[in-house]
């Protein structure tokens, strides 16, 4: 008994900043290898709606939280920092990049996504030079889960004939988006400025 108090007691093993096999991470890659699965089955049907279908991209989509939260229990890492986004963009460019072929959704969305985060992604690296990190704002993250969330509405088949809602939750997604890019180019200007005084 007294051995399951000690066991019970005793911490999770934390991984390192440079790890790169870890519960986090496994989450993360399974999230980038079955996102392809998941075009090819809404490319598959003709409605992109089915309940299998709906159930893969809600996992898909919301496995980010879990991931999160294996992170925040292990120790968060960088090779975590980078997969954890990349998976994000596959799964949105990927879902609604789908959407626009199949004429769900207007290729103006998926350009304006497309733009944003290459630019912002050129942002982050340019300043990552400088020695300065721009951490994504609490917008940045809700913007990739509504526009998750626009796509898992087309999925979904009591909601999949409800344009309205699927368009504008995207529209809502690529507006946010935008809005937290300034953010980011805000916070970038500030504090290069404030490093240049230093």
């Amino acid at each position: 008994m007294t051995g399951d108090i000690a066991s019970a007691s005793t911490p999770p093993t934390t991984f390192g900043p440079g790890a790169i096999l870890t519960p986090a991470n496994a989450v993360t890659i399974t999230r980038i290898v079955l996102a392809p699965v998941a075009f090819a089955m809404m490319l598959a049907d003709p409605d992109q709606s089915t309940w299998r279908i709906c159930a893969v991209w809600f996992a898909l989509s919301t496995s980010d939280l879990l991931d999160g939260t294996l992170a925040r229990r292990y120790g968060s890492t960088r090779s975590g920092a980078f997969l954890d986004p990349l998976a994000d963009k596959v799964l949105v460019l990927g879902g609604v990049g789908v959407m626009c072929w199949v004429g769900r959704f207007p290729w103006a969305a998926l350009v304006l996504i497309a733009v944003r985060d290459l630019a912002i992604s050129i942002f982050r690296s340019s300043y990552a030079k400088k020695g300065l990190a721009v951490p994504a704002s609490k917008l940045a993250k809700w913007k990739t889960f509504i526009q998750l969330a626009s796509v898992g509405w087309v999925t979904l088949p009591w909601t999949t004939d409800m344009t309205w809602l699927s368009l504008g939750t995207l529209w809502a997604g690529v507006a946010i988006g935008l809005i937290s890019g300034a953010q980011y180019l805000s916070a970038g200007a500030t504090a290069a400025t404030t490093m240049d005084r230093t």
